[in-house]
């Protein structure tokens, strides 16, 4: 293989959460009067620092966001995420086919990583490389996420191959100096190109990209 190592980013990645939290945003926004529906999230919400989201939908709504509004975000996701939390489709057996060192670098808490990995029968894979934002205080798009990753792990930028499935996570990798492999659909796969990923559409083919 090309890298020596493979860092993730977990939600749209690795578990497919991104339905489940842009449900609940759209919930949480519409409830003080935003109007949004699930394409808007979607479109505008995947991949940001929670700060940024829910400033966001305040400036939409033009009111503030009740003052526990996190904290009833996180536990409404918690709950679906328990219940209907599955694995993106491909990604046991991608991982059963990587020979090099991977981890998880992603922009949520470590406790809802934690979480959601241990639901999909990931988390034994990932134990001891889960790298969360929240440790640094760092959010991408800024790339110092992964390059602690990298860091920690005993890598180099040029070293390793970042998997996004958001435009935040794609340009915090090419700005630190990675190749990225942007998860896209046909709504972004453009917009992922122009920003320096490579795309691939199905977890079946990305060792087979990646290997090119």
């Amino acid at each position: 293989m090309k890298y020596k190592c493979i860092i993730f980013d977990c939600d749209g990645v690795l578990v497919d959460s991104e339905i489940i939290s842009s449900k609940v945003l759209v919930e949480l926004a519409n409830s003080i009067g935003a109007h949004i529906d699930i394409e808007y999230a979607d479109l505008n919400f995947t991949g940001k620092a929670f700060e940024d989201v829910f400033a966001h939908i305040e400036d939409l709504a033009g009111r503030k966001l009740p003052e526990n509004h996190e904290r009833d975000y996180r536990i409404r996701t918690f709950e679906l995420f328990k219940s209907e939390l599955q694995p993106i489709k491909g990604i046991h057996k991608l991982l059963d086919e990587i020979t090099v060192p991977f981890c998880v670098a992603s922009n949520g808490p470590r406790d809802k990583i934690i979480l959601n990995l241990g639901i999909v029968d990931l988390l034994s894979r990932f134990e001891g490389n889960i790298f969360s934002a929240y440790d640094i205080n760092r959010w991408k798009p800024d790339p110092a996420l992964f390059i602690h990753a990298a860091e920690a792990l005993g890598f180099s930028p040029d070293e390793c191959a970042v998997i996004e499935d958001s435009m935040s996570g794609i340009k915090a990798a090419v700005d630190g100096g990675f190749d990225v492999f942007g998860f896209a659909n046909s709504h972004n796969s453009v917009q992922f190109e122009q920003a320096g990923a490579t795309i691939f559409f199905e977890m079946d083919d990305l060792l087979g990209i990646i290997n090119r």
